[in-house]
Formats: structure tokens, sequence, C-alpha cells
């Protein structure tokens, strides 16, 4: 009995440490991705910064338009919402915070009568909604993990022709926005329709002395109709690379976790072994021990054992058979 659960610990630790190996590859390669995936969250942002103040110095220096997306219905009947979440799991919360929090929105949205059009980005979002029978009406996915501007664009155009059709009245954006490696937090944002109190306060408030310093060609209002909508595009690139970035993160911190955990299960099941091997050699040594007893006190001429002999086979002594009896003991 001894020896087997001698071997079933072996299997166990063999076991353990092959899963090891591969969380801690998954940890090293989380690590390298979420560097690339914030330089390119990072080089984005000068693209969006800028689109933006030109926004803004159009909206200071007076432009109007009457572009659809900035259209305010006089009666919210039907919310759009972009929920972002992963292809993969084995990356701690990020997928459940953001699709839970979507789904706080939903529901809030339909208690008050208002009927919902759900945009999801990444495998994960999809099951969810689709296993607890929410209507997905435009699902997108391959490509959470390293995004590209025309993955935005095709959502900002599905996102846009739903809104100026009249199908749904309002969007909320939810993702999970990067702060730091360390941390990360859900973003639950009105993106459609547009503000230009939104879009000042992304730019830091508008100038209208800057903004008579530029002249527009064919006119401000042109210009302002056709920047709107590379703005929105603009908008969901930054949300998918910060998410990108957040998917890396949260996977290395959740793989380093399961490779540290795996370290402590096997440093427990090696004691366990040992202590099993240490019961065995003991029951051993007690066995021969308790027949040369036997064999003298019968007193039939046998010949004395040799003790050390059998002791140097097993490969140990007695003292050493003595010290781990009384460790097993205590």
């Amino acid at each position: 009995m001894p020896g087997g659960k001698e071997r079933e610990l072996r299997r166990r630790i063999s076991s353990v440490q092959s899963t090891k190996k591969i969380t801690r590859a998954m940890e090293l390669i989380a690590a390298t991705r979420v560097v690339k995936a914030m330089q390119r969250a990072d080089a984005a942002r000068p693209y969006s910064r800028q689109i933006t103040s030109v926004i803004e110095n159009l909206a200071a220096g007076g432009a109007e338009t009457n572009h659809p997306l900035l259209r305010q219905a006089d009666e919210v009947k039907k919310v759009g919402f972009i929920v972002m979440a992963g292809d993969r799991g084995l990356a701690g919360a990020y997928n459940t915070n953001p699709i839970r929090a979507a789904e706080r929105q939903l529901q809030g949205h339909r208690a008050e009568g208002k009927d919902y059009a759900l945009f999801c980005v990444g495998k994960k979002a999809a099951a969810y909604f689709t296993f607890r029978n929410y209507r997905v009406n435009y699902d997108y996915q391959g490509f959470t993990d390293n995004p590209s501007y025309e993955d935005a664009r095709r959502i900002a155009d599905d996102v846009a022709a739903a809104f100026i059709s009249g199908e749904i009245d309002e969007v909320e954006l939810i993702y999970t926005e990067f702060i730091s490696m360390g941390t990360q937090r859900v973003s639950v944002r009105r993106f459609l329709p547009l503000e230009d109190t939104a879009v000042m306060a992304e730019s830091g408030g508008g100038d209208a002395e800057a903004a008579a310093s530029f002249e527009f060609e064919p006119s401000p209002d042109s210009v302002l109709e056709a920047l709107l909508p590379r703005y929105i595009e603009a908008r969901l690139f930054g949300a998918l690379l910060d998410c990108a970035a957040s998917e890396h993160a949260n996977r290395q911190r959740a793989m380093k976790s399961a490779t540290d955990n795996a370290e402590e299960l096997i440093t427990k099941l090696s004691r366990q072994m040992n202590a099993a091997r240490q019961a065995a050699i003991t029951t051993e040594i007690m066995e021969i021990v308790g027949g040369a007893e036997a064999l003298d006190e019968s007193g039939d001429g046998a010949q004395a054992i040799d003790l050390e002999g059998m002791f140097a086979q097993i490969g140990a002594t007695p003292e050493s058979a003595a010290a781990s009896d009384s460790t097993n003991e205590g």
C-alpha cells in the first residue's frame, strides 16, 4: 500500500510539473505581448488627440452641422451596447468584468421599458449572452488580442449605420481601460450620439481664439461632417487597443499565479512522497527486525541475520531508520 501511494504521488508531481511548464510559457508569452500592445496603444494616441483637437477647433469656431451622428432622439426606445471582451480565457477576470457590467446596464434599461441591441466584440461576450438567451445582433471575433484599424472601422460602420437608420437611439461602450500593468478598470461610456461637450472634454476644452487661427476648406461645416465618422473609428480603435493590452496584462498575472500555485503544490506533494518513502522503509525494517527476533526466540539454531547488510541493500542504516521512525511519530 505505501509503495502504491508513492507511485501515485510521483504521477501527480509529474502532472503538476508539466502544467507548470505550460503556465510559465504562457506567462512569458503574455509578458512579451503586453509590451507590444502598450506600444501600439501609445502610438495610436497622437492620432486620436489630433482628430479630437481639430473637431474641438471646428466647434469652437462656430461650425454647425446636422450630421446624423449628432442626432438626439426625442425619446430613447432602443439602446445599443458595444461589449468588448476577449476570444480566449485564462485571463483572470478580464472577460467577466465588462460582460457583467454590460449585463447590469442592459437590465437597467430593460427595466425602464427600453429595447436593446448587442454588438459583441470577442467570442467570450457572444457566448455569454447567447447562452443566457440574449439577442446578439452583431458578433466580431478573431482579433481581440491584436486588433487592426480595419477591425475598428468595421464595427464603427455597423454601429453608425444602425444609429443613422434609427434602429437604435443611443449607444453605450463597455470596455476595459488600460491604466498600467497593474491596474485596468471597466469603463462604461456613452458612445452615440456625439456631443460637443464630450468631444471638448476629451481634448481639454475649446479655445475660440486658437480656433480663429485655422482656416478650413472647403468649409468648417463640411470638414466637421467628414471628420465625425473618423472620430468614432479612432475612439473604437483606442478602446480595442486598451482591451488588448488589458487582456495580456491579466493573462500574465493569471499565469504567474498559476505557476506559483503549481510550485507550492509540487513542494507539498514532494513532502508527502518523502514521508511515504520513509514510512515504507520503516515498515520494511521493522518486519526484518521482527523476523530476526522471532528466529532468535525459536532457538532452532538459525544463523544470525546480517541486519547491517540488509539495511545497505534497501539504502538505509539503523541510525537513519530510527531517525525516520521518530520523525514520523512526531
